[in-house]
């Protein structure tokens, strides 16, 4: 058996992972200043996107686990940018919607993008290569999730 396929070195998801991570910690100077955690302008984001959403399909959007986004938007309920409320339509449902404070923290997060493409695109990575990296990303993100036990 080869042992080289154990190395670090050659493995394809460790730079996935480390780059998630660093990219990650690029945005938190950003969000400190609204109060955001990373997962927590995820959820902003869909909102602000679909003005409303039940949990179940915002972790279906975020790939995450209902037990990951619940408290999470307790925690966010208690800021004060998203309200849940039972469904009228299903009760086992919970929509959750934003708040004024919730739209208004869109006006901060605008330029957050841009702030983060300035960091990405350099001399040796073209916007080209950013956008081609994420429709493959895109791509790996579908055929593992129709590959993950979880999602039949």
């Amino acid at each position: 058996m080869d042992d080289s396929q154990l190395k670090l070195s050659n493995q394809v998801c460790f730079p996935i992972y480390s780059a998630s991570r660093l990219i990650t910690k690029a945005y938190k100077p950003y969000l400190d200043k609204m109060g955001l955690t990373y997962p927590q302008y995820l959820v902003m984001m869909v909102l602000w996107e679909h003005k409303e959403l039940t949990v179940n399909q915002i972790t279906e959007k975020l790939l995450l686990n209902t037990n990951t986004v619940s408290p999470l938007l307790k925690r966010m309920e208690k800021m004060g940018v998203v309200e849940r409320s039972r469904s009228d339509q299903d009760e086992r449902s919970v929509v959750v919607r934003l708040t004024e404070n919730g739209r208004q923290l869109k006006m901060e997060a605008r330029p957050i993008p841009d702030q983060l493409i300035k960091t990405l695109v350099t001399e040796n990575i073209s916007m080209a290569d950013v956008v081609q990296l994420k429709e493959l990303l895109n791509e790996w993100i579908s055929i593992l999730s129709e590959n993950d036990p979880k999602s039949e």
